[in-house]
């Protein structure tokens, strides 16, 4: 890419999925968002190139499409699939996946309510395998690589597939997790989806160790929707004794909530502490259809808020759980919902903990580097007087303009080098709640982004989160 200022593998989640070889090595295929200044920052439009290297030309093949398209693979047959969004400017979009045949693009799960997370193509090239987010879970699925197919999916249970490793004939090896085990990998029967487990990495940490239950919990929402919510019980749980009881807000906010095991927001780790945790999957979720995961967009205080009130106030009626102990966590928009509800709770909670939470829309809009995501999910800009979805989100929905109902301890954490929820957002918002007297803390990393990636922080960020619980709960 000589004398062209743009990036591949993309910035900043790209990797070696970003560009391949063609069959016969004439031509690199790769993925690059080749625009600059504001057009770069607004737009998530990142194409598929061919550079030929006998000619040295380029084309690009996907010039059709305005939104994102991604991972290109080849068959073994020499056809052409690769991942793509539709509208441009939205990150979350309906994620599809597109053959090239005869000189055209065929879209496969075009009427498929649901959305790809990655794909492999089978050793006979005539089917794509593919993982998807499913009701809470994320599973295998098959398609037929021709038009007019329905997708069927090959596994069913309680984890997520995170990824296809490989196939030997009618046997694929996956990577799976789930909320109590970290991923392992295993060998799945893709005509039956009968699995065994192929590697034992950590059975030698499990067998001495009491897990607790994760259980599913279906909730009726405010507008009468169906909404499952998982639940982690401590080990050893006593339904006649009383638990604290912790409501967890997941990022995104178009992120599934499903089986994921996470070395940071481990609700196995928060139930060994002998606290329940439920984690609804609100609006906003893909696993649920196309309109469940879109429905959040420009209503960020609004029905997703009330998802996840029914969930607490849900659970919060059985005998075991300690109403006078309920507290809610959440980390980016997980961070944004909780101090959203800190204002906006009716004294359900007794403690809040928010990481690198977005507090003021206005500051948000000035300084993060994800335009286009501020863009889409908001409406616009505050300055758009006449913009009716701007306007709401910046007023109704601003977590800053409710923060004088505040009125319980918060811990506030932030890294230092967030670009995406910038530093601004944390330090505003445990100023706000020191100057009126609440009981705060402000966690800070400063070489940390939007993440806590270093292990040492990590083990830093486990102490203060569990010795604020303790200490307010």
């Amino acid at each position: 890419m000589p004398n062209e200022p743009y990036d591949t593998p993309t910035e900043p989640f790209g990797g070696s999925e970003d560009y391949i070889w063609n069959p016969d090595g004439t031509e690199i295929l790769y993925v690059s968002k080749k625009l600059s200044g504001t057009d770069y920052a607004v737009s998530t439009n990142t194409d598929i190139y061919a550079y030929n290297l006998k000619t040295q030309k380029t084309r690009n093949l996907t010039s059709d499409n305005k939104g994102y398209d991604t991972n290109p693979a080849f068959s073994n047959k020499g056809e052409l699939a690769w991942l793509q969004m539709k509208r441009d400017g939205y990150e979350s979009d309906k994620n599809d996946i597109i053959i090239s045949r005869d000189g055209k693009h065929i879209n496969l799960t075009a009427d498929w309510d649901g959305t790809v997370n990655n794909f492999k193509w089978s050793e006979n090239g005539k089917t794509i395998y593919f993982v998807a987010p499913v009701k809470g879970t994320v599973q295998l699925f098959e398609i037929k690589a021709k038009a007019n197919q329905r997708p069927k999916q090959i596994t069913q249970g309680q984890f997520d597939i995170q990824s296809v490793i490989g196939q030997h004939k009618r046997d694929l090896v996956v990577a799976r997790q789930d909320m109590n085990h970290a991923t392992e990998l295993y060998v799945v029967n893709s005509k039956n989806g009968k699995m065994r487990q192929l590697t034992h990495q950590n059975d030698d940490v499990y067998n001495n160790i009491k897990l607790g239950k994760i259980e599913k919990r279906m909730t009726t929402t405010t507008d009468g929707k169906e909404m499952l919510s998982w639940v982690a019980y401590p080990p050893n749980f006593d339904k006649n004794k009383k638990y604290p009881t912790i409501l967890y807000c997941q990022g995104g906010p178009q992120g599934a909530l499903s089986q994921f095991y996470s070395f940071r927001w481990n609700f196995q780790l928060m139930a060994a502490q002998g606290y329940i945790v439920i984690a609804p999957n609100r609006r906003g979720m893909p696993g649920y259809g196309v309109e469940w995961n879109e429905q959040i967009s420009k209503d960020y205080g609004g029905q997703n808020m009330e998802d996840y009130l029914a969930a607490i106030d849900d659970i919060a009626q059985e005998s075991y759980v300690d109403n006078e102990r309920l507290a809610c966590i959440g980390a980016s928009y997980g961070g944004y919902s909780a101090f959203y509800l800190a204002g906006n709770h009716d004294n359900r909670f007794k403690s809040f903990i928010a990481h690198d939470g977005i507090f003021n829309w206005n500051s948000m809009y000035g300084t993060t580097e994800e335009m286009f995501f501020v863009n889409w999910d908001l409406g616009g800009a505050y300055w758009e007087k006449d913009n009716e979805a701007a306007q709401k989100a910046y007023n109704e929905f601003n977590p800053i303009n409710y923060v004088q109902n505040w009125n319980t301890p918060i811990l506030v954490i932030q890294g230092g080098l967030d670009f995406r929820v910038p530093i601004g957002q944390g330090l505003e918002a445990f100023q706000a709640a020191q100057l009126q007297g609440i009981k705060s803390k402000l966690l800070y990393f400063p070489e940390e982004n939007h993440w806590v990636l270093n292990g040492q922080n990590s083990l830093v960020w486990q102490r203060e989160f569990f010795k604020w619980l303790k200490e307010t709960l």
